[in-house]
């Protein structure tokens, strides 16, 4: 891992991390008969917050773009999962908490978890060329998985559906940084510029990242931080790294005792951020709650 690297990653990881606090503070107060239509991006885009939070964002993006085309998948997304760490400073900040035993706890799993994958993993690129049937295989499970997982949250909006949208949209997030990286490399490749416009990549990554705005946003609007943003931050690293894995050409050290050390990092950083994000610190969100949010007709009965 290159210094580099490491840095832009971390960038990333800031700069997404607070976009996401601000996001899901205007989210709460949009119309809830926005919810998965596009009209709730046509309403988010009128708040000044929200609009903060999506310039952040869209710096994250492009750091991690940059971090993507010099690192391996499977080493940038890990490390791109602490953004959950900013989001924390961000509203520990707002709301005077203090992180105590539970934030310490989640803040250690969540960067050792990190650390244990990455150090057992040593993750580096083969150049070994993917068939395109496997390229497909890869990418038609991650977004049957996301569609999967939509269709159960629009039945379930009380229990588990920003949960499940959440996780929705960090697949997309983790699949479009997989193509954010092709990307990259047709730049920088002797096609150059045009060969990046005649590409289906770029247009997949403009589609994927339009799509799982209006997922997280849902997410967002329906309940509060906690409910939605540890399936997220979850849920895009593991894509990333099957991505990578899968049709990006990374490698993983696959001995024994490589591999136990690598399921323990995914473990720790899972369970750390199921810890930090049911950490009093972060926002409940403000006004009614969210049965008393949700319009009538709109209960769950599967």
């Amino acid at each position: 891992m290159t210094l580099p690297v490491l840095l832009l990653a971390l960038g990333a990881a800031c700069c997404l991390g607070f976009g996401f606090v601000l996001q899901q503070s205007a989210a709460r107060s949009a119309p809830l008969g926005d919810f998965l239509s596009p009209r709730l991006l046509l309403d988010l885009v009128r708040m000044p917050r929200w609009l903060a939070g999506i310039a952040l964002m869209s710096g994250g993006t492009a750091l991690g773009a940059v971090a993507l085309a010099q690192g391996e998948m499977s080493l940038v997304e890990p490390l791109l999962a602490t953004h959950l760490l900013f989001a924390m400073a961000l509203v520990r900040i707002l709301t005077g908490h203090r992180l105590g035993r539970q934030g310490w706890s989640g803040l250690l799993l969540l960067a050792g978890g990190v650390g244990a994958f990455l150090t057992a993993g040593h993750p580096q690129g083969s150049g070994a060329t993917v068939s395109p049937l496997r390229h497909w295989l890869v990418v038609g499970g991650v977004l049957g998985a996301a569609l999967v997982l939509t269709l159960v949250a629009r039945r379930f909006r009380l229990g588990v559906g920003p949960a499940l949208l959440g996780a929705a949209g960090g697949l997309l997030y983790g699949l479009q940084d997989a193509l954010t990286r092709i990307s990259g490399q047709l730049v920088s490749a002797e096609q150059g510029v045009l060969g990046l416009l005649t590409a289906w990549q770029p247009y997949g990554v403009l589609v994927l990242g339009l799509a799982g705005l209006l997922l997280v946003q849902s997410a967002f609007e329906m309940a509060p931080l906690r409910s939605s943003l540890p399936a997220l931050t979850a849920a895009q690293p593991l894509a990333g790294i099957v991505c990578g894995i899968g049709f990006l050409g990374d490698r993983l050290r696959t001995d024994a005792a490589a591999l136990v050390w690598q399921a323990a990092g995914l473990t720790a950083i899972v369970a750390g951020i199921v810890l930090l994000c049911r950490h009093p610190s972060m926002p409940k969100g403000a006004g009614a709650t969210t049965r008393e949010r949700v319009p009538a007709g709109a209960a769950n009965v599967p």
